[in-house]
């Protein structure tokens, strides 16, 4: 059957791109192979043969020889490829045009043809650079010997945490990322979660649910610290916790709450101050819950690292990201390659995670819309982290202010406007002396929160100063 003229129109109709080239005749097949190859290494895409530059469409003749080489060229593959041949005949002609279409298969890249592995970079193919073919290798073996999905080492059921299972089970139920008629028990549930291999339990169970992680599993540690300053000189806090992931969330959703400092702003027409966390907890939470999701667990010493410092808050993660997505990326739309699926599998049916490929999105965005700088997504010795930076609080001593709810009360009224000392006394609802309240007013004045108007002396009226949040 013939391709009538506006379907023809169709097939030409887009510009060369990352997924798409066209060629002239079967004349340019070995560079259409290269392309193919290309695309296969990548997100999949389409070479069309029979159309020459600025998308004039020609067609080609297809005779037994033209089947014959295009059958030759695809044995060239390695491994076998999958790509489909259309031949697609021109309305009133004897020729066709030639749609050769490369499928996505990350799980089995890299490709090769004629011995050689080939990328795509816009709307050039070129070889793929050693160190680039190398590592997908690496992807490739993982993917078919992922960590999660080997069986757990001296594992059994009654080392795992059943409450959290059956609390997984019901908070899934009630996303609607699980039937109702799922399972009560822990065994039927963990076969559901696919978390149970011919009966045994794989690694990933132990990752989410287990209560016994020493000494076969170190690496489910969550390793946090509240340093003093802007290096890692000196500790306020620091902590060393394994447990399973859910548990790991928590802990450090709670260490987040007692470090992290108040960031206090009046609302428009009331008088009551509204105090918040620095951050987002939402934007921080979505940090944590990637870093347990996309982690490499196959290294025992690793861990995810929460680190509070004066100036920003970092959370880390071991692993590396796939090859064809960098740190930018992670600002914008993605495609979402899961190291983990099975434990990101929990985590979404349980609600922790929204939508593939979003997370890093939402990040952004939430802590922007609280007027942050965007936060910095870095890729360093084999470790992926978020850098979180504060707005307004950029001098070294400004993360960690650590008020007194005295202190907090005192910026209320100064955000009322220039007031009095007496006046501030006499509006706190406990006043203390006059010296108590010098004295925290002199605080509040060596952080940048607060200042007065020095030249009239002990008649000075006080004011916000310029690194308030308000």
């Amino acid at each position: 059957m013939s391709v009538a003229l506006a379907e023809v129109g169709s097939i030409a109709s887009e510009e060369e791109s990352e997924i798409l080239e066209y060629k002239k005749s079967t004349a340019q097949l070995k560079a259409a192979a290269e392309t193919l190859c290309a695309f296969l290494n990548a997100d999949g895409g389409k070479v069309v043969i029979g159309v020459a530059p600025k998308r004039k469409i020609l067609g080609q003749q297809v005779a037994d020889k033209t089947r014959n080489d295009i059958g030759c060229m695809l044995r060239k593959f390695e491994p076998p490829a999958p790509i489909t041949v259309e031949y697609k005949p021109l309305e009133n002609s004897d020729k066709n045009l030639i749609v050769l279409r490369a499928a996505p298969a990350r799980e089995t890249r890299p490709y090769t043809y004629d011995n050689r592995p080939y990328r795509r970079v816009e709307t050039t193919t070129s070889v793929m650079p050693q160190e680039l073919y190398n590592r997908l290798l690496l992807e490739r073996s993982s993917a078919y010997h992922r960590w999660e999905n080997m069986p757990a080492t001296g594992a059994d059921i009654s080392q795992l945490d059943q409450e959290e299972i059956l609390r997984t089970a019901r908070l899934s139920i009630q996303a609607g990322r699980l039937p109702e008629s799922a399972a009560t028990n822990a065994p039927d549930l963990l076969n559901r979660f696919g978390l149970r291999k011919e009966g045994k339990l794989l690694n990933a169970a132990v990752v989410l649910f287990s209560t016994e992680f020493l000494p076969e599993y170190p690496q489910c540690q969550l390793r946090m610290a509240r340093f003093k300053g802007t290096d890692k000189t000196e500790f306020i806090d620091n902590q060393q916790i394994t447990g399973h992931g859910f548990q790991l969330l928590n802990e450090a959703m709670v260490f987040l709450r007692r470090h992290l400092p108040v960031a206090g702003r009046v609302q428009p027409g009331l008088f009551e101050r509204v105090d918040e966390p620095l951050f987002p907890l939402v934007a921080l939470r979505e940090a944590l819950v990637n870093a347990i999701c996309h982690r490499d667990y196959s290294r025992p010493g690793g861990s995810v690292s929460l680190a509070i410092y004066d100036d920003r808050l970092e959370i880390w993660s071991d692993g590396t990201l796939p090859y064809d997505i960098n740190v930018e990326d992670l600002k914008h739309e993605h495609t979402s390659h899961l190291r983990n699926p099975l434990i990101a599998g929990v985590l979404f049916k349980r609600k922790l995670v929204e939508s593939w490929g979003r997370g890093t999105q939402m990040i952004v965005d939430l802590c922007v819309k609280a007027g942050h700088p965007e936060p910095e997504f870095v890729e360093q010795a084999g470790s992926v982290g978020v850098r979180f930076l504060p707005s307004g609080y950029i001098a070294p001593h400004r993360v960690a202010l650590n008020l007194t709810p005295r202190q907090r009360e005192i910026l209320q009224i100064l955000a009322g406007g220039k007031t009095p000392l007496r006046h501030i006394v006499k509006e706190l609802v406990n006043p203390p002396s006059e010296a108590a309240v010098r004295a925290d007013l002199s605080r509040l004045k060596n952080l940048g929160l607060a200042d007065n108007n020095e030249k009239r002396g002990m008649g000075a009226l006080w004011f916000l100063g310029q690194n308030s949040p308000n």
